[in-house]
C-alpha cells in the first residue's frame, strides 16, 4: 500500500503533468491531439490521454468538431478571462471606451473558444436600444463579425478541421447557410483584413470586427463592434476602421509578450 508522502507526490505529479498539458495547447494558438501532445511533453500516450479525458470532463479542455483535437475549453476561458479583467484589465476597458467614445456604439473584446466566440470584455455606448452581452458570454462563429474574422485568418488545417463540421443553421434570412458561399466569404475576409455581420445574426444588428495580432502576425483576439442599423451602417462601419484597427493594436500591447 502506497505511503501518504508517496500519493502526495503522486498527486503534486500529476498537476504538475496536467498544467504543463493545458500550457502546451494554450501557446500553441491551435488544437493538438494526444499524439502531437506525448511528443511535445515527452510523456506516454495512456498518460497524456488520461489527462485529456480529465481535463475536458472538467471544462478545461475541449474536443474539436471530429474528437482527435483538443483545445482550450471553456473554464479555461473563463479562467484567462479573470486573469485579463485584472493586471491590465483597466487598460483595455480605457481602450474600448474610447472608441466608444469616437464612434458612438458598443466595442467588444473577443476571441474563439472552441466553436464559438466569447465575449472577453466589452463597454456599452450610452443609447437604450442595444443588445446585452456580458463578458463571458458565447455566440456563434458563423454569423457573427468576430465569429467570421477569427475563423477566417485561423491557420490553414484548423479552419479547414472547422469548416468540414461547422453547422451553418440560419439565424436570420441574411445567415450564410450554402458552404461555397461561406468558403468565399471567407476568402474575402482574410484578403480585406476585416469582417461584417450583415445581419446575420439578428436582424436589425450590424458589426464589424478587426483582428488583435501579436508580432509575428499570429491572431490573438478581435475587437468588434456592432450598432443597430438604424442608427449605424455597415457604409459607416468601414469609415471607422482606422478606429478600430488603432485600438487593435493598442489593445495587442496590453497582452502578455508570447501570448
Amino acid at each position: 500500500m502506497a505511503s501518504k508522502a508517496q500519493m502526495e507526490r503522486e498527486g503534486v505529479s500529476a498537476v504538475g503533468r496536467g498544467l504543463d498539458l493545458i500550457d502546451t495547447i494554450a501557446a500553441a494558438g491551435r488544437a493538438l491531439t494526444v499524439a502531437e501532445l506525448c511528443a511535445m511533453l515527452d510523456l506516454p500516450k495512456p498518460t497524456v490521454h488520461r489527462l485529456c479525458q480529465r481535463l475536458s470532463a472538467t471544462g478545461y479542455l475541449a474536443r474539436e468538431p471530429g474528437g482527435h483535437h483538443y483545445t482550450v475549453g471553456p473554464r479555461l476561458m473563463r479562467l484567462g478571462l479573470n486573469v485579463l479583467r485584472g493586471g491590465a484589465g483597466t487598460e483595455r476597458r480605457a481602450i474600448l471606451q474610447s472608441v466608444v467614445d469616437q464612434v458612438g456604439e458598443t466595442c467588444n473584446f473577443t476571441a474563439l473558444a472552441g466553436d464559438e466566440v466569447i465575449y472577453l470584455d466589452r463597454v456599452e455606448a450610452r443609447w437604450p436600444l442595444r443588445l446585452h452581452l456580458e463578458p463571458g458570454s458565447r455566440v456563434p462563429m458563423h454569423c457573427t463579425a468576430s465569429g467570421k474574422l477569427l475563423l477566417a485568418l485561423l491557420p490553414e488545417a484548423r479552419r479547414a478541421r472547422l469548416l468540414k463540421s461547422i453547422d451553418l443553421s440560419p439565424f436570420t434570412p441574411n445567415t450564410i447557410t450554402d458552404p461555397d458561399a461561406f468558403a468565399a466569404e471567407l476568402t474575402e475576409i482574410k484578403t480585406r483584413g476585416y469582417s461584417l455581420d450583415r445581419e446575420e445574426f439578428l436582424l436589425g444588428l450590424v458589426a464589424i470586427a478587426v483582428p488583435v495580432t501579436d508580432a509575428r502576425g499570429s491572431v490573438l483576439a478581435a475587437i468588434a463592434c456592432h450598432a443597430p442599423s438604424a442608427r449605424f451602417s455597415l457604409a459607416r462601419a468601414v469609415e471607422c476602421l482606422s478606429i478600430f484597427q488603432h485600438a487593435a493594436e493598442q489593445m495587442a500591447e496590453t497582452l502578455p509578450a508570447g501570448a
